[in-house]
């Protein structure tokens, strides 16, 4: 950071959380693994940068509801298949 810069470390939680968030969805279908594991590091930069309030809140939120689309469709699915209903 330069002298006189206001961005704070907690600004970078809003697109970390949207590119982990769209990175689970993507590798969800080919590496299911990682995608649950990307989507989680989204839920996690997601609801930091809710609590932080440090701006960018939409792309928190989107952040937010793509990683947990990508942890809970594949988990959801190994609930049914294993059959636990």
């Amino acid at each position: 950071m330069t002298i006189g810069d206001t961005e704070s470390p907690a600004t970078l939680y809003g697109p970390v959380s949207l590119f982990f968030g769209l990175l689970g969805l993507v590798l969800l279908p080919f590496l299911p693994f990682f995608g649950i594991l990307a989507g989680a590091l989204a839920v996690t930069f997601g609801v930091l940068g809710l609590v932080s309030g440090a701006g960018k809140r939409a792309q928190c939120a989107i952040g937010l509801v793509t990683g947990s689309v990508a942890v809970l469709v594949p988990l959801t699915l190994l609930f049914l298949y294993a059959g636990g209903l």
